[in-house]
């Protein structure tokens, strides 16, 4: 592909405008780790939700949804819809204990929960197996994504795409801390969302696919634009749609879509003004990421099914891709080659927009863990505020490296989601649960960690052998490393010693503020409810306006109305 002069010239901007992004806010930044981490705790709602939604929107993440919109239609997209209802959990039961909480990463919660050399041990264990290597199968996904763009886009090889893609980011990253990742993303995020549907509205009208019309009743789409599956093919509806439902999205953890809030949305809660922010931030987050953005993606992964009706044809239109590479999820860069001179450079800036957004947040998300909850915490506990942000800085360019070297193996978006789940499987429960059961314990965090991901290496390994040892679909195994892991972490609940009663008490005292656990909880459950159901059908009357079944968009409009003036009504009541 030839890019014109104007799309080399959106492309280097965005770069420079990003580099000085980081480079402004450097020194507020590295004044110490609070500065770094967590921008001085005064961050608004509205900055905070925006950044939110820019991480979540990865430059892997079109290539995923378009992946599942060709193997299993719009319906496929229940297996990570289903995370609305952990996000909306975190919205009204665990933001406010977050802010109020004052720490600096989730990490430290566990010494502000738990007591002992068990919860020092815990904390410690996980900044390295979350921050590190957790972190960097998640970005190496990222970057896999970036490896196909970067080869259908410009023709580089691997080694180029992650050269030219990791630099300018990790250099703004070290330099910004979150402050610098914040205001990137909120530029980011502006790009990617007017590329993305500028993109679908041009690829809809092209001659291949002859409109909006001609699309959704083409007999290879029309069979994939169901919101729900048939519902009499349980083969289908079991793990599409009930497993998501009613098992994944309380029991597995996954970056982005923690059990009672984590990992950078956690971080993210923790830099805002007040509690009312950080509920704020978080509800913004899940109403733009599950309603608003989906769409354009799930669109042109339906008009790919017309230009590259399979595999032989993506191989055939990029024959020096390695044949590794070319799966269903090669389908959306593929779609963008059609774009013409000026929006490619638009479209092209927004997914190394994506890319960068979600990068660069793991990155200080992964280091604050390493400088907060290891090297302060265990190897230099009097180190300076800048030698923790200098140990931040080296470990961001290592991580950055790491996650290239592991994205060099990697094939294909959905397997890394499949597997980063199953590792998640059973311990989602234990994080809702730790909050209120006081039985829980650093023993309880280490069994569940332990065994799913026991579980988790076995089934990846006997899926590997030519002779499986059991043969036991994906979403069964999910269920089965739900079942086991909950029954081990409970069972270990039960046997050992809760956390003292000092300990127990100061905790209490700092998140709960001598109100009952259990405040207001009926206004929650009901704001809760509404929530999901309202965001849900928000989804749904996009989808119907775009198919023409407008009265079904009127009734899901009406839905959302409703549900909007019950959340409004008990505000006051859940924040």
């Amino acid at each position: 592909m030839i890019l014109s002069a104007i799309d080399w010239a959106l492309i280097i901007g965005f770069f420079i405008i990003s580099l000085t992004i980081g480079i402004a806010v450097a020194r507020q930044s590295g004044k110490d780790a609070k500065s770094f981490f967590l921008s001085g705790r005064n961050m608004p709602w509205w900055l905070l939700g925006v950044s939110m939604v820019a991480t979540t929107f990865a430059a892997d993440t079109p290539n995923f949804v378009a992946g599942v919109i060709r193997q299993d239609g719009v319906y496929g997209n229940w297996i990570w819809w289903s995370f609305l209802l952990t996000g909306m959990l975190t919205v009204f039961f665990y933001a406010r204990l977050w802010r109020r909480s004052g720490i600096t990463t989730d990490l430290e919660f566990y010494e502000l929960r738990y007591s002992g050399k068990s919860a020092a041990f815990l904390r410690g264990f996980r900044a390295i197996y979350l921050g590190v290597f957790f972190n960097i199968v998640i970005m190496a996904n990222v970057c896999l994504a970036a490896i196909k763009i970067g080869h259908v886009m410009f023709g580089f090889s691997e080694s180029e795409t992650l050269i030219v893609a990791s630099i300018i980011t990790v250099l703004y990253s070290m330099l910004g801390g979150l402050r610098g990742v914040l205001l990137t993303d909120f530029i980011q995020f502006i790009i990617a969302m007017v590329g993305s549907i500028w993109a679908t509205v041009y690829i809809v009208n092209m001659p291949e696919i002859g409109g909006l019309d001609a699309l959704l009743s083409h007999p290879v789409v029309s069979t994939k634009t169901s919101l729900f599956p048939d519902f009499t093919n349980l083969d289908i509806v079991i793990p599409l749609l009930i497993i998501p439902l009613a098992v994944q999205w309380w029991s597995v953890w996954y970056p982005g879509a923690e059990p009672g809030g984590g990992g950078y949305i956690a971080q993210r809660m923790l830099a805002a003004k007040d509690e009312k922010h950080a509920t704020g931030a978080t509800l913004f987050f899940n109403i733009a990421h599950y309603a608003l953005r989906p769409w354009p993606w799930i669109i042109i992964g339906l008009a790919s099914l017309i230009v590259f009706p399979n595999l032989e044809s993506l191989q055939a239109a990029f024959p020096n891709l390695s044949s590794s590479y070319v799966k269903d999820d090669l389908s959306y860069p593929a779609m963008l080659t059609y774009l013409p001179a000026g929006l490619l450079g638009l479209v092209i800036t927004s997914l190394i927009a994506a890319f960068m957004s979600t990068i660069s947040t793991h990155l200080n998300w992964g280091s604050s863990y390493v400088v907060n909850d290891f090297y302060a915490r265990f190897v230099k506990p009097k180190a300076s505020g800048k030698e923790q942000v200098l140990v931040g800085r080296i470990s961001t360019v290592i991580m950055m490296v790491l996650a290239g070297c592991l994205a060099l193996i990697l094939e294909e978006a959905r397997d890394a989601f499949n597997l980063l789940l199953q590792i998640g499987a059973g311990t989602g429960l234990l994080f809702i649960m730790r909050w209120f059961w006081y039985r829980i314990n650093p023993f309880s965090e280490i069994t569940a960690m332990a065994v799913s991901f026991l579980i988790a290496v076995f089934f990846f390994i006997n899926g590997k052998l030519e002779t499986p040892i059991v043969e036991l679909a994906s979403h069964w195994q999910l269920v089965f490393g739900v079942v086991v892991t909950t029954i081990a972490w409970v069972a270990v609940s039960l046997l050992t010693k809760p956390s003292n009663a000092k300990t127990i008490a100061h905790y209490e005292d700092t998140v709960f503020k001598g109100d009952s656990k259990f405040h207001n909880f009926g206004y929650k459950i009901v704001a809760f409810f509404a929530s999901i159901i309202g965001v849900y059908n928000l989804l749904f009357t996009t989808g119907f306006f775009i198919y023409g079944d407008f009265i079904y968009a009127c009734i899901s409009l009406a839905v959302v109305i409703l549900c909007g003036w019950i959340i409004w009504t008990f505000w006051k009541k859940v924040v």
